[in-house]
């Protein structure tokens, strides 16, 4: 697979998009920086203290308060890297209203919910994670070599404070224990600088902002993974190459400027994107996809749609599912979904194909840098996972709720607004002396409303004894009508 990341920067506007073979896998905005707020250490004051809930509503200077649950108030005592002992609190022994907290982002406000916020902070580095407020050595579950897993833990204990944890990162894998240091090093500093500043500031400080979209992407990848670093001019590769040396050296020799051409559509960036936010998904087979986002839950469903196959029935299922597989962890990742993801695959009977299937998916999610959790298959059919949120999904960033639908995806018919419209006019033609009511409405609905000739504007008429005078608008929707009596000069 031959892999790209694109970084085109146009004034104020980054643009960051992961291609796979000139697919799109990955793509990313950023317009403001002080819009990202995963990662950022609030002093927050605790406004609320639910013991019904076992949490409490911190403010944090935000325009909704944010939600600290009572598991993310202490750190668990872990008896080992993968055992968590469970400890008995109550979050009303542990908070009180009105005290100063210092939280972590580490969910962004989403729909009518506040950010989700937490005391177990962690800070990320190029090697290792700071995990200052706890006490254990865990290393990514994509090292899967366990000499390699222990060799790093040999290292990093030889070098980390007592009162501190770390999670050892993927692109660890093969450094040595100078550059963990170093890694380290850094951390252990920021951390003491936040605490120094938490002291000093008032109550609703941001105390510690993450890094901007571009150093977060640069701190994260793993030149391994990619064949090079694709940039839209000179003084992008500039500003991208300052940043490499200081947060991953190893990416420099990466960096292609392709300022010959318009990145957008030489890689077809927004027609790949915009059919990441159509709900259906067609595959090359013929069969296709259907996305179904909640605001917890996402459920995908497969069909066989104009797939006929060329042997049998239990084949032509088997490559559907196969294919939908991959396109459906492609587009967890593209999309960016977050939560409970629930998937119906086609019903296959061949217990050999539903484990060939699960192995298919279980592979294709590794390739996600987010943590998924693939549960398994149910009895009935569906495979069970859950993907971590990690800021907004592709629709959050690039559309925004229809003004006329109010986000359901559908609107009244012609017919439905003319049973409302009736029921308008003829309240109207109570309430007034006017002779004459006057009606605008979009021209769909006016030609219902009108029917055949006139007709059933003609019966209505007689049935109100009033004149009605109709106006076809074409800004308005089929939902906005305006219903109100006219008196003659």
């Amino acid at each position: 697979m031959y892999r790209e990341l694109l970084i085109i920067i146009e004034e104020e506007d980054t643009t960051i998009a992961l291609m796979d073979d000139r697919q799109l896998s990955e793509i990313y905005f950023q317009q403001s920086p002080s819009k990202h707020l995963i990662g950022n250490i609030y002093k927050g004051v605790v406004e609320n203290v639910l013991p019904g809930m076992q949490a409490a509503f911190v403010d944090i200077g935000l325009e909704k308060n944010s939600f600290l649950y009572v598991d993310d108030v202490l750190p668990p005592t872990r008896l080992d890297e993968e055992t968590v002992s469970s400890q008995r609190h109550s979050i009303d022994e542990l908070l009180k209203v009105g005290q100063e907290v210092l939280v972590q982002v580490f969910k962004e406000p989403y729909g009518s919910k506040g950010a989700r916020v937490t005391m177990q902070y962690t800070l990320p580095g190029r090697y290792l994670v700071l995990l200052p407020n706890d006490n254990y050595i865990a290393v990514s579950r994509r090292i899967e070599d366990n000499c390699k897993r222990e060799r790093l833990k040999e290292l990093v204990k030889e070098i980390l404070p007592k009162e501190m944890g770390v999670i050892i990162r993927t692109v660890a894998e093969n450094v040595g224990q100078e550059e963990l240091a170093a890694d380290l090093k850094l951390l252990v500093k920021q951390w003491r600088r936040i605490q120094g500043k938490s002291v000093k500031s008032p109550p609703l400080a941001l105390i510690h902002r993450d890094l901007d979209l571009l150093k977060r992407i640069i701190r994260d990848t793993n030149a391994a993974d990619l064949e090079r670093i694709v940039v839209n001019s000179w003084e992008t590769a500039e500003k991208v190459k300052e940043l490499i040396i200081a947060l991953a050296p190893t990416l420099l020799q990466e960096v292609i400027v392709r300022d010959d051409v318009d990145l957008f559509d030489e890689y077809d960036i927004f027609g790949q994107m915009e059919k990441a936010l159509r709900r259906k998904v067609w595959l090359k087979s013929g069969g296709y996809i259907v996305f179904d986002q909640m605001e917890a839950l996402t459920a995908v469903d497969v069909n066989t749609g104009k797939y006929v196959g060329s042997n049998d029935l239990s084949e032509t299922i088997f490559k559907t599912n196969a294919e939908a597989a991959v396109e459906i962890a492609r587009q967890l990742r593209l999309r960016n979904i977050g939560g409970i993801i629930i998937v119906d695959f086609i019903d296959m009977e061949n217990i050999a194909d539903k484990q060939k299937l699960l192995a298919l998916m279980e592979t294709e999610l590794k390739k996600d840098r987010t943590r998924v959790t693939l549960m398994g298959m149910t009895q009935l059919g569906l495979i069970e996972m859950t993907r971590k949120k990690i800021g907004h999904d592709i629709s959050h960033d690039a559309e925004k709720e229809c003004p006329f639908c109010a986000g359901k995806g559908r609107i009244f018919s012609e017919e439905t607004m003319v049973r409302f419209l009736k029921r308008q006019i003829e309240q109207q033609a109570r309430q007034t002396d006017a002779d004459t009511i006057y009606v605008e409405a979009n021209p769909l609905v006016v030609a219902c409303l009108a029917g055949m000739r006139g007709r059933y504007l003609n019966d209505l008429e007689q049935k109100i004894n009033k004149k009605i005078i109709v106006t076809s608008n074409e800004n308005q929707s089929y939902e906005q009508s305006v219903v109100r009596p006219q008196f003659d000069d």
